[in-house]
């Protein structure tokens, strides 16, 4: 079959609008689709983290044990190359960082496995990772625009800015004043 253009006749009154309401009828199921698989995805990546912290705790179980599960989980799920003996690594620092499975439910799953390596790799503890978590949600960060504002040091920046709004805008008509 060639690529020949096909000629169409002109779209009826309203039609480009209705295609567009379309066109985002279908986007936001597989928008949401994706989300919530992301978030089984992470809560998934805990618990398997939260076993294995308990375990080594409980049992006494090293290092080579997560090695050995690495390898097991790979052969049983080919396909899935989060089985990794880093990354599971990456799982129990996750539980050890987030023992509380409320806060992973309602805040951390939001954010893709990647982005909560990220703060385990670039944040020393939880009150900065929680701030981070929270302004990557609330403004849609990618991986590298929450790299580049831990590494910028966006939260200790924020606050700071010297501002003379308060004199030069009068209370009324000023955000700061409300």
């Amino acid at each position: 079959m060639s690529e020949r253009s096909i000629r169409l006749t002109a779209p009826p009154t309203g039609y480009s609008d209705w295609l567009t309401g379309l066109k985002k009828r279908i986007h936001a199921p597989q928008q949401r689709a994706s989300l919530a698989v992301n978030r089984e995805m992470v809560l998934l990546y805990w618990n398997i983290g939260h076993e294995i912290l308990t375990r080594q705790n409980q049992q006494g179980w090293g290092s080579k044990v997560v090695d050995r599960l690495a390898q097991d989980l790979r052969t049983s799920f080919p396909c899935m190359r989060v089985f990794s003996p880093r990354n599971l690594k990456y799982m129990r620092a996750f539980a050890e960082a987030w023992p509380d499975s409320e806060f992973v439910q309602q805040a951390a799953a939001q954010l893709p496995w990647g982005h909560n390596v990220v703060l385990l790799d670039k944040l020393p503890g939880p009150e900065s990772r929680r701030w981070y978590i929270a302004q990557a949600i609330e403004h849609s960060w990618s991986r590298n625009t929450l790299v580049m504002q831990i590494e910028t040091r966006l939260l200790e920046r924020t606050g700071k800015a010297v501002s003379n709004f308060e004199n030069h805008l009068p209370k009324p008509q000023s955000d700061a004043g409300a």
